[in-house]
């Protein structure tokens, strides 16, 4: 697949807009954000419906709270803050009050993972999927692009249920067409390979394209994997591609405990058991600078991507 990097579009917008499109067919969607309106999108919805746009201010347990009791009288709340805060700040009004209840709360988390850029360590959210995905009745899914952004708010907004969608800061390139559906069960391979399968999804599925392309012409081919679903994690895809190229590397703007390859990792070691490179923030924190310098330097831009993979794939066959 071809991907162009000097076409981009914000996830953000496509998310402030699509809120706008489904407040327009319920009017029991209400939105709720935490003094950031102009930062997550949300002020678009707000503009729009300003009687049910809640600008709760920097108070974001008490914005969950206040979701969870417009959720048990039938409201559908879609609660927004920056990752960071939307979980970290909020894990126990949302295990308690949201998950435990199981209310029809939808949690976005947007300017997730080191792409924040240079608001530093303090904002850059790498423990919240690893947070969302250990709490019970709890959906969460990470959208690559527009698309896939688009297609996830209209979801979110007909199933009920809690959800966590996380959002990046940056704008990333288009890679599905208004062709491309969400479906909540399956992951997509958006490219075939015979070689090594890479699992990744949100903002790092465009390097990782960007990668195989490049390690096609050293006929390394890499089969890549969309998983904008980590849970419930559609475990099929996962062992049948794994079963294919007997080869998986997992690569996600997150830390490698607790997120898409740990999913990945404990999905395998019980169904098939074998060997998972994972990429990612090695167990630290993040770091102030601008997002394509931070993505090189933990190694998930494109460039440093296919040193990676094309080490571990010649140590692999090194080992045959």
């Amino acid at each position: 697949m071809k991907i162009d990097k000097t076409k981009t579009n914000s996830i953000r917008k496509a998310f402030g807009k699509t809120l706008v499109q489904v407040g327009e067919l319920n009017e029991k969607i209400v939105v709720m954000d935490a003094d950031l309106a102009c930062s997550t999108q949300t002020k678009m919805f707000g503009d729009k419906f300003p009687d049910r746009f809640f600008d709760c201010g920097i108070a974001e347990q008490d914005m969950v709270a206040t979701a969870a009791g417009l959720a048990s009288e039938g409201k559908i709340p879609f609660v927004a803050s920056f990752a960071m805060f939307a979980t970290g700040r909020t894990y126990d009004q949302i295990r308690n009050g949201i998950c435990y209840p199981c209310f029809n709360v939808k949690i976005i988390g947007t300017h997730g993972g080191v792409t924040v850029g240079e608001d530093g360590a303090t904002h850059q959210a790498l423990e919240d999927i690893s947070l969302m995905r250990n709490i019970p009745h709890m959906t969460v899914i990470v959208p690559a692009d527009s698309r896939e952004c688009e297609e996830v708010i209209k979801y979110a907004a007909l199933h009920d249920g809690p959800m966590y969608i996380r959002i990046s800061r940056s704008n990333v390139p288009d890679i599905f067409d208004e062709h491309y559906h969400f479906n909540i069960h399956k992951a997509v391979v958006v490219e075939e390979g015979t070689d090594i399968t890479v699992f990744t999804n949100g903002e790092t599925l465009a390097e990782v394209l960007l990668a195989a392309e490049e390690l096609k012409k050293e006929n390394i081919s890499v089969e890549v994997v969309n998983v904008p679903v980590i849970k419930p994690l559609d475990i099929q895809t996962v062992i049948s591609c794994a079963k294919k190229t007997k080869f998986a590397v997992t690569v996600e703007n997150h830390s490698t405990i607790g997120g898409l390859g740990s999913a990945i990792c404990e999905t395998l070691a019980t169904k098939y058991p074998s060997k998972v490179y994972r990429v990612g923030i090695n167990d630290e924190f993040g770091q102030s600078g601008k997002s394509d310098e931070l993505l090189e330097y933990y190694g998930l831009d494109a460039k440093t991507l296919v040193k990676r993979i094309r080490t571990m794939y010649k140590k692999e066959q090194e080992n045959i």
